[in-house]
């Protein structure tokens, strides 16, 4: 008979409610913990033998901490999909140690679904992508402030002087001026405002670049390989790795499409076929580099440039790869336009089937990687 114990942990940010799924199919609370590490230290050892625990919690804002802690303390740990976990329509009553039951309950009936956890190294790499993108979300606001607020005042740009280039800067900087002073307040903190989001964008930009030079080879090989694809250039082939870590644990494209939440969602019944918008339940982050890689699509396959720049180094294989999702997508770009589609349905489009081709250029990144650390190593 299994000795199995497995633990359901509701996590807070300063609270953790645990109960425990007995082999003999008794599920108990036993309490509230403080969530710090000295509190898991004691909760694992009063839980002892280590091997003989299952742990698990939902993915939250707490993060992996509790993870990590309890991975170095020798317990095996899974942090669980929270949107998968199984509910029951007539439950009206949730709490603390009804989360931490259920949990523990379904764990133990394999009806939970665990998600990947990145190590340490690579949740810092995906915090550090993440924080330049609020920069330029910042930025934008900062941005539309300013802009608004010299809309209010009839303000305009001379013609010819597209907004935010060098140009425009200049005669903000130089021929904007108000005569109340509150008003001159006003517009030099905007203008502060956009420079220093601009200053701290490119900042960011830096560190990412010297972040890379510290990767494993296997991740800046894959690094580079996606950059053979047109619209993916270093920061969103950084964000990719990010946001996906090992791309070829996902066995076929078709897991990483429905991971993205690029898939459209489906209530079908018997003879009946009916399908909806996108599903939008996967990595929204990915979602967005995707989508916008996607627009690129829309001009005739070309190679030229900064792209070609890119390609420079790479094997045949992953150039083949790059130039054969050009034509592909080029095409059923225009296919789906002659058809009258919207654009943003389109573009969608072309984003899923985009991710096939950097699954297909991932796997292969890693599969050359893996074959030279092989030959390196005899």
């Amino acid at each position: 008979m299994s000795k199995i114990r497995f633990v359901g942990l509701d996590v807070h940010a300063e609270t953790i409610a645990v109960a425990i799924a007995e082999p003999a199919g008794e599920v108990r609370s036993i309490g509230t913990i403080p969530n710090r590490p000295e509190s898991l230290r004691k909760l694992v050892s009063k839980l002892q033998p280590v091997e003989q625990i299952r742990a698990c919690y939902e993915a939250g804002p707490t993060g992996y901490a509790v993870y990590w802690q309890l991975t170095a303390l020798g317990v095996k740990c899974e942090v669980i999909a929270p949107t998968l976990v199984p509910t029951k329509a007539g439950d009206r009553v949730k709490t603390d140690r009804r989360d931490a039951e259920k949990l523990a309950r379904c764990y133990r009936a394999g009806d939970l679904t665990p998600v990947w956890v990145p190590t340490a190294e690579h949740e810092a790499l995906r915090d550090l992508v993440r924080t330049r993108e609020d920069a330029k979300q910042d930025q934008l606001r900062a941005r539309h402030r300013l802009s608004k607020f010299l809309c209010r005042h009839g303000i305009r740009p001379p013609e010819k002087v597209k907004a935010w280039t060098e140009k425009y800067k200049e005669w903000l900087k130089r021929q904007v001026h108000f005569d109340q002073p509150a008003l001159e307040a006003t517009l030099l903190d905007y203008v502060h405002e956009v420079d220093h989001a601009g200053e701290r964008i490119l900042r960011l930009e830096k560190s990412i670049t010297e972040a890379i030079q510290k990767l494993p080879d296997q991740m800046r090989s894959v690094i580079a390989g996606l950059q053979a694809l047109r619209g993916i250039a270093q920061l969103t082939a950084v964000t990719l790795i990010a946001e996906l870590g090992t791309l070829s644990r996902f066995s076929n494209p078709r897991q990483l499409m429905g991971y993205s939440g690029l898939v459209s969602s489906e209530y079908s019944s018997g003879s009946k076929i009916r399908r909806g918008s996108l599903t939008k339940t996967g990595n929204a982050h990915l979602r967005r580099v995707v989508v916008e890689a996607a627009w690129a699509y829309r001009y005739r396959p070309w190679v030229g440039g900064p792209l070609a720049k890119r390609q420079r180094n790479l094997s045949q294989e992953t150039k083949d790869i790059a130039w054969k999702a050009q034509w592909r997508l080029y095409s059923r770009y225009k296919k789906l336009e002659a058809r009258g589609k919207n654009k943003l349905q389109i573009v969608a489009a072309i984003g899923r089937e985009l991710l096939g081709f950097i699954w297909a250029i991932g796997v292969v990144a890693e599969a050359q990687q893996k074959a030279f650390a092989a030959e390196s190593c005899q």
